[in-house]
């Protein structure tokens, strides 16, 4: 038995190993081998290939970044629930349809927590 444990274990530490290796090599080559150059044109702010114009230096609201992140978030949620409304109902129906009401419930006092703190608010900048 624990010799059945070790060779599991084993396993898993040639599998993180070769993660790892896998995760590192492109970083690795692609640093021994890209060239490097330091200029002006470099320095510039690239815009889907056109010159810039003007500053690209504007303070944007923070109410951006947080809507960006909420959506973000629900997103990935939404995206759980179409695997799991597929798998669901085989067996335990009553069961499978608790749990996903639970799920959204969750996700509706986020919202709700959100919505309290303000962060749903949109202030001009007047």
């Amino acid at each position: 038995m624990p010799g059945q444990v070790l060779h599991d274990f084993l396993y898993v530490g040639v599998f993180l190993v070769v993660g790892v290796i896998f995760a590192l090599t492109p970083i690795v080559v692609s640093w021994l081998i890209a060239p490097r150059s330091e200029s002006a044109k470099r320095a510039e702010t690239y815009e889907s290939g056109m010159t810039a114009l003007g500053s690209a230096w504007i303070q944007f609201s923070v109410a951006y970044y947080i809507y960006t992140l909420i959506f973000l978030a629900f997103d990935v949620d939404v995206l759980y629930l179409f695997p799991v409304a597929l798998i669901y109902g085989k067996q335990f129906i009553f069961r499978d349809f608790l749990e996903i009401v639970i799920f959204v419930f969750i996700l509706s006092l986020a919202i709700v927590y959100a919505w309290r703190k303000g962060v749903f608010k949109w202030q001009s900048r007047r």
